[in-house]
């Protein structure tokens, strides 16, 4: 669809988050347009809570300023206070960084000039094989510091994408895009998500996706189930899925039934979950992104916020309670670096002698020999 393009000006660009983010490993995001012709069924950017402007799929609000304040937000010398090292987070949100605009506007290649210019890593995620027209500047990026580059998918099924994802590139083209990556040692991930409920959600289909990821040598893979909010984005989904296969809108009826949110029953995102982490062990693929990706270009109490948080997702998904994802959070929430706390870890809420032991242990290593136990299945702790 082409794209009915306005011209906007944005207040700000980079996004600084109140915390590390442990799915895409950054402290910072942006969103260079609002909209996206990529026109997804189940894109959740439709929905009104996040005030997408016209008509989603159609309409794309290009933020004609946005390289002049970002440089602004980026340029050291403009800060009191220099930003935190740690990834900047280009994709998701309510657009794709890589949709068609990009072509004629080039918002995204511009961004990624500033920031391999001020020495940035960056965590890229895109549906789109247009990424591989910038591959020598995220060389540059990934040569300087890190550049990890992850495609979105709701099935590697080229026939479901058609149906489902009309703007995108296929997911056949993604993989190919992400092998050529990897064959350039870039570390790549695929984001299993959202599946679509009684269609790429079996056992057969996500195997199939995780099979061909590992086929190209993926380093991570990160899964999630549908979210579905009432008004526009469930109205539009469901136009789309009486097209498909009208017998599965009771199937979903029953699943999703007005949670404020969006999400489905928790029992269902339950038994995905686990049948996802279950394949993903016979294929021996981490399910949150590697700490030796990422670990050397944050700083150290968001690396150990991030490792908790990794934790907390790993040991409830084995159905078991987990005192980290609360520990994460009061550390996030300090003023001061964790270090300085070294010896006196327990005086944070939440955190016992257990949990400040494998804390001092990433101060101390970077890592945590628990933690890649569990996510990468490497020696069990002593």
């Amino acid at each position: 669809m082409r794209a009915n393009v306005i011209n906007t000006q944005a207040k700000s660009i980079l996004r600084k988050q109140k915390k590390a983010e442990s799915w895409f490993v950054s402290r910072y995001g942006m969103n260079l347009y609002r909209g996206c012709t990529h026109n997804c069924a189940y894109c959740d950017g439709r929905a009104e809570k996040y005030q997408v402007e016209g008509e989603f799929g159609r309409d794309v609000a290009v933020k004609m300023n946005a390289i002049d304040v970002l440089k602004r937000e980026i340029d050291p010398t403009h800060k009191r206070k220099p930003l935190r090292p740690g990834f900047i987070f280009v994709g998701g949100g309510v657009c794709d960084s890589y949709q068609p605009v990009e072509l004629q506007y080039e918002l995204t290649r511009q961004a990624l000039q500033l920031i391999a210019y001020y020495n940035f890593p960056v965590h890229m995620l895109t549906k789109s094989t247009l990424i591989e027209r910038d591959f020598e500047l995220l060389r540059r990026i990934h040569q300087q510091s890190c550049a990890i580059i992850s495609m979105s998918f709701s099935s590697v099924d080229d026939a479901i994408s058609a149906r489902f994802e009309p703007g995108v590139s296929r997911p056949t083209h993604r993989l190919k895009t992400l092998a050529k990556f990897k064959k350039a040692n870039f570390p790549i991930g695929m984001y299993l998500m959202p599946v679509l409920p009684f269609i790429t959600d079996s056992p057969e289909k996500i195997a199939e996706s995780v099979k061909a990821a590992t086929d190209i040598g993926i380093d991570f893979i990160i899964f999630g189930g549908l979210t579905m909010k009432a008004g526009r984005q469930q109205e539009h989904f469901y136009r789309i899925l009486r097209e498909y296969d009208a017998r599965l809108i009771p199937q979903y009826e029953n699943i999703y039934s007005g949670n404020p949110w969006g999400e489905a029953r928790k029992e269902y995102y339950d038994s995905i979950s686990h049948l996802f982490a279950e394949i993903c062990k016979t294929f021996q693929v981490p399910i949150r992104i590697p700490p030796f990706i990422w670990r050397d270009f944050v700083d150290e109490t968001d690396r150990v916020v991030i490792i908790l948080e990794h934790i907390d997702y790993l040991l409830k998904l084995k159905n078991q309670k987990s005192p980290y994802g609360y520990a994460a959070y009061s550390i996030s929430q300090m003023k001061e670096p964790l270090r300085h706390l070294y010896n006196q870890l327990q005086q944070i809420k939440g955190i016992g002698n257990s949990v400040a032991r494998l804390i001092r242990e990433i101060l101390d290593t970077g890592s945590s020999a628990y933690y890649e136990w569990l996510l990468l299945g490497k020696r069990p702790p002593q």
